[in-house]
């Protein structure tokens, strides 16, 4: 009994010990492939990254030949764009990239608006980037059936989402003075989008324009942008000196945030959005600019602190280009103070930290995976130079990106 005991004990010791060999074994095999992964696998997954969706039997073939027949990164870029020419990269990757910079939730499920659509139709027509903050630019969709734009809706838009209409071939181009009547010099791109003020001018103190576009655009909330060494007094009355009784908090806090944002916030004065938003989203009223006269919402709660700053035009100046946050890289050509919410977005957009943050969040949406590691952070450097000396096309930030981590 004790012999057939030992004896079945031994088997099956020696078969865990087969069976283990055979596990060391397979996962080695599978490191190997990963390790040397063909053109196919590369193109698959250079596809997926970029259209959202597994590639034809016809992109597959088409985009290994680009790999094969231009070895490292040209055969890995020119596979890349041509992935960006199909219309889920649209609908899906960019789209889902997109809509979170719209609303106030960060929500991918907010309703499609003119923002998320002027963003997508200047990465496809390759529109420089560098303008988005302060062109006088929109996009409207060129499909039958739907709504015409308008500045008291956003209808024309979610219809068409509703519908399903192809974004790739239906965005056109167009003006936010021609279809809402905003004069041509009070607009500054994405944030005067019907979008951006209904989510970012509505009620408030416009604050949240600032603070969403240093989000969106800048890759920093205020708590990463705060420096109390700048200059306080253009900071609002609405703002307590002593908040619960202690002049720390205000010192220590709250000058660190707004001796910056109220100077640069200034530039939106002129500027409100009067209507309502419901509980899923859509909202009805329109953006309201009045040329020298400053909207009441920058004068309210003037008893916080009566010395404060009274808001006397859309006159503005960016306290940050000294300090902590000069490491933004502000555009020295630039005067760095003006009039208006179009030279405040010249002097965002021409930032260095502008065109580091748009490659950093496609370098993420594409590689599934923030830049951390030291050759990332390499990568990254190397595409926003790309970006910035080729005309700031978004689209080539997408192809380098998902180029760069293709599997080896």
């Amino acid at each position: 009994m004790n012999v057939r005991t030992n004896t079945a004990q031994v088997e099956q010791g020696r078969a865990r010990r087969v069976a283990l060999a055979g596990s060391a074994l397979l996962l080695l095999q599978l490191a190997a492939m990963t390790a040397h992964a063909g053109a196919n696998e590369q193109a698959k997954r250079i596809y997926e990254r970029i259209a959202g969706v597994p590639p034809s039997a016809t992109d597959l073939t088409t985009m290994a030949g680009m790999i094969s027949a231009a070895p490292g990164q040209q055969g890995l870029l020119n596979a890349a764009a041509y992935a960006t020419q199909a219309p889920t990269f649209y609908s899906v990757t960019l789209k889902n990239l997109v809509m979170p910079w719209t609303n106030r939730d960060q929500t991918v499920f907010a309703p499609f608006n003119d923002y998320a659509a002027t963003v997508i139709g200047m990465v496809r027509d390759d529109v420089p980037f560098n303008t988005a903050l302060s062109a006088d630019i929109l996009y409207v969709v060129n499909a039958p059936g739907l709504p015409a734009p308008s500045a008291g809706d956003n209808n024309h838009y979610a219809t068409a989402e509703a519908n399903g209409v192809d974004l790739m071939s239906t965005l056109k181009q167009t003006t936010q003075s021609a279809t809402y009547g905003i004069p041509s010099a009070a607009t500054a791109g994405l944030m005067t989008t019907r979008g951006a003020a209904s989510s970012f001018f509505i009620n408030g103190t416009n604050r949240a324009m600032f603070r969403f576009t240093m989000i969106n655009h800048f890759c920093n909330d205020m708590q990463t942008l705060m420096d109390t060494t700048r200059p306080t007094d253009r900071i609002r009355q609405d703002v307590a000196r002593s908040p619960g009784g202690d002049s720390r908090v205000y010192l220590n806090n709250c000058v660190g945030c707004h001796s910056g944002m109220d100077p640069m916030a200034q530039a939106w004065a002129y500027y409100d959005f009067v209507g309502t938003v419901v509980g899923d989203g859509t909202n009805t009223g329109a953006l309201q600019y009045t040329s020298g006269q400053v909207a009441a919402k920058y004068l309210i709660n003037s008893n916080n602190f009566t010395f404060g700053f009274v808001t006397p035009d859309d006159s503005w100046s960016n306290r940050w280009r000294a300090g902590s946050n000069s490491v933004l890289g502000w555009d020295t050509t630039l005067p760095g103070s003006g009039n208006g919410a179009k030279s405040l977005g010249q002097e965002l957009e021409s930032a260095d930290a502008f065109a580091q943050c748009q490659v950093v969040k496609v370098f993420t949406a594409v590689c599934f995976r923030a830049p951390t590691s030291a050759a990332d952070m390499t990568t990254v450097s190397t595409i926003k130079a790309s970006f910035k000396a080729g005309g700031y096309k978004l689209k080539q930030v997408f192809a380098q990106s998902a180029a760069a981590c293709p599997g080896q």
